[in-house]
């Protein structure tokens, strides 16, 4: 049996909208200092959210493997996962 997971936080986090183009890549290829500005961006919007705590506790959970989810990119989401096996 799978549970469904609950989202009834992401109607009230603060990336949806006009801001969610920075959670993602873009679909075409970014320079490094451009990715960087854009993690920045999307990261301080990540630190005032009211949902933070939840958005990152669903990205762990699903093994989200694209974009800016609760404050953490994709490779500091896999580190976390690395470090709590350990």
């Amino acid at each position: 049996m799978v549970m469904a997971l609950d989202r009834s936080w992401q109607p009230i986090a603060s990336c949806s909208g006009s801001h969610s183009h920075l959670f993602f890549p873009p679909s075409v290829t970014e320079r490094k200092e451009e990715r960087a500005r854009r993690e920045l961006r999307a990261k301080s919007i990540c630190r005032i959210c009211p949902v933070g705590d939840e958005c990152l506790e669903y990205a762990m959970t699903i093994r989200e493997p694209y974009g800016i989810w609760g404050g953490l990119t994709e490779s500091e989401r896999r580190q976390q996962l690395l470090h709590a096996a350990t």
